[in-house]
């Protein structure tokens, strides 16, 4: 026999249900704009039919309905779209980095500009072009004495600003380690909320979205791949429990390091979990020297054996400059380091040039240096020798003389630009992997710049263009519609009102047992 409260049973278990699926939804609504949150669900079962098997069950033909159960509520969230998203975050990051770094190299250079390096040159060969036709002429002398210290002064500029921007973001990449190492603080605090939480049969969905917001912002900075540990001894947790997560920092490649380099750590039986902080160690903090570079990167007590684990970190460490097996690395640096190369070069041939040539009325030859410099840092020191600046009949545009007709040497002077490295009478003092002549060397420097920067300019806005795809695809999953919600509030609405009007129902059928049944004939 069917129970008389059965019906009541069933109607109140649908108004529970679906009260549970209205709060939820509400909660899905509030949250329409809060970043990482991901849309929620009660998870409808039918409760157990009536009645149960056994021996003494009713003789009725059969099983009874009783109802909706709500069962878990469940993040709507794919993690295959997660791993998506965090590599092309990680690109992005990398990119976006090193692009910014690039284009400010490419505003301290500032070419083709009249202001470059290129057009101050080009004003300072012409000005010994006019020497050449008026060797008397003090003016003219006096504009080589100029533009050469307008030559001196562009390349003291570049080597400043170059190290002025390289010592920014060796400070950035302090403060890129501090961020690191604060998120994964917190999200291994977060790992042991949800570890006192899951093995109870709950589900801590809004400290998963924290935790994978948190997880999503440190895939920018560095390469990490994340697995999910349900421990062995964990208590009766729901099957769609997420675990808990351990962080491993790896290479670009998305390849271990040997041994493992783990940011986060998880006990798989236990459940126990851990962190190690990630260090960052520059082999010389003097502020002053350009060959400042990353030695070393640490997590925990491990040494990583390279630093190629891309995102926003290894960026910056790009172009701050590191250490390798082979040597320093990086566009800081490097170009800091051609900027000297070329000043050092230009500066010896010109002055050897010069030592060869007579002074306005001289009967010896010159001796003189026409360019000054610290041998340790060329661009950053040189400068026109005082004295010519003083008396620009010091500069020695004779050959054979110093006669006022003579102009062999002003001659010689100006074919400096386009004279071949190999011919340099300096061959020792020309530092080693240059080619060409001084102006091909510069515009080899400015092409490889633009070509370096276009590229990474082109994979940022690749990268761009799929993390937003990615992110697309993953909004339409666990993203919250307010439509969606909308009309799933009409629906679990009516679904209420139903259930209430099956009491209702019921209250009048069991209202005419009790009070109309058995009264007949009275």
């Amino acid at each position: 026999m069917i129970p008389t409260f059965h019906g009541l049973e069933t109607a109140k278990r649908g108004l529970n249900a679906q009260r549970s699926a209205l709060y939820t939804t509400g909660h899905n609504i509030s949250n329409a704009n809060t970043p990482g949150y991901t849309r929620q669900r009660v998870n409808f079962t039918p409760s157990n039919p009536y009645p149960g098997t056994g021996i003494n069950r009713p003789g009725i033909p059969g099983q009874l309905g009783t109802g909706v159960e709500a069962g878990t509520i469940q993040r709507v969230r794919e993690s295959f779209l997660d791993v998506q998203y965090r590599l092309e975050n990680n690109k992005l990051g990398y990119y976006s980095s090193l692009n910014t770094s690039l284009s400010k190299m490419e505003d301290i250079m500032n070419e083709p500009t009249d202001s470059g390096l290129h057009s101050v040159m080009e004003k300072f060969w012409s000005s010994l072009q006019d020497l050449t036709n008026h060797t008397e002429n003090t003016g003219a002398r006096e504009v080589v004495a100029s533009t050469g210290e307008m030559v001196a002064d562009t390349l003291n500029y570049y080597y400043n600003s170059l190290v002025r921007v390289k010592n920014d973001i060796g400070n950035e990449i302090n403060v890129k380690v501090n961020d690191i190492n604060r998120m994964i603080e917190q999200i291994n605090q977060l790992n042991e909320q949800i570890a006192s939480i899951e093995p109870h049969g709950q589900l801590p969905n809004d400290l998963y979205d924290k935790r994978d917001l948190l997880v999503d912002e440190l895939s920018k900075q560095v390469n990490i791949k994340v697995t999910n540990i349900i421990p062995k001894n964990y208590g009766k947790n729901e099957p769609s429990a997420v675990g808990l997560y351990q962080i491993e920092l790896v290479q670009k490649d998305g390849s271990p390091y040997s041994p493992q380099a783990t940011l986060i750590t998880v006990d798989r039986v236990s459940g126990r979990t851990g962190k190690n902080n990630l260090v960052v160690m520059d082999k010389d903090n003097n502020a002053e020297s350009y060959r400042s570079e990353i030695a070393t990167v640490k997590v925990g007590d491990i040494t990583l054996n390279n630093l190629q684990f891309s995102g926003e970190l290894a960026g910056l460490i790009e172009s701050y400059g590191y250490s390798t097996d082979s040597g320093s690395k990086g566009y800081y640096p490097e170009m800091i380091e051609k900027i000297n190369n070329l000043t050092k070069a230009f500066a010896n041939e010109f002055n050897a040039v010069h030592k060869n040539g007579y002074a306005l009325g001289a009967t010896e030859k010159s001796d003189r240096d026409f360019f000054e410099y610290d041998e340790k840092n060329p661009a950053l020191t040189i400068r026109v020798n005082q004295a010519i600046v003083q008396d620009p009949a010091l500069i020695a545009a004779g050959s054979k003389s110093g006669d006022s007709g003579d102009n062999g040497n002003a001659a010689a002077l100006a074919k400096v630009k386009s004279k071949n490295f190999n011919d340099y009478l300096t061959k020792v003092d020309v530092p080693a992997g240059m080619n060409g002549s001084i102006d091909s060397y510069y515009a080899g420097i400015i092409g490889n710049l633009g070509v370096s920067s276009q590229s990474v300019n082109k994979d940022m806005e690749n990268s761009q263009i799929l993390l937003d795809s990615v992110d697309y695809n993953r909004s339409s999953i666990n993203g919250v519609s307010l439509d969606e919600e909308m009309t799933n509030l009409v629906t679990f609405q009516h679904a209420y009102n139903a259930s209430a009007r099956m009491i209702t129902v019921i209250d009048e059928m069991i209202d005419k047992i009790i009070n109309g049944m058995g009264v007949v004939g009275r």
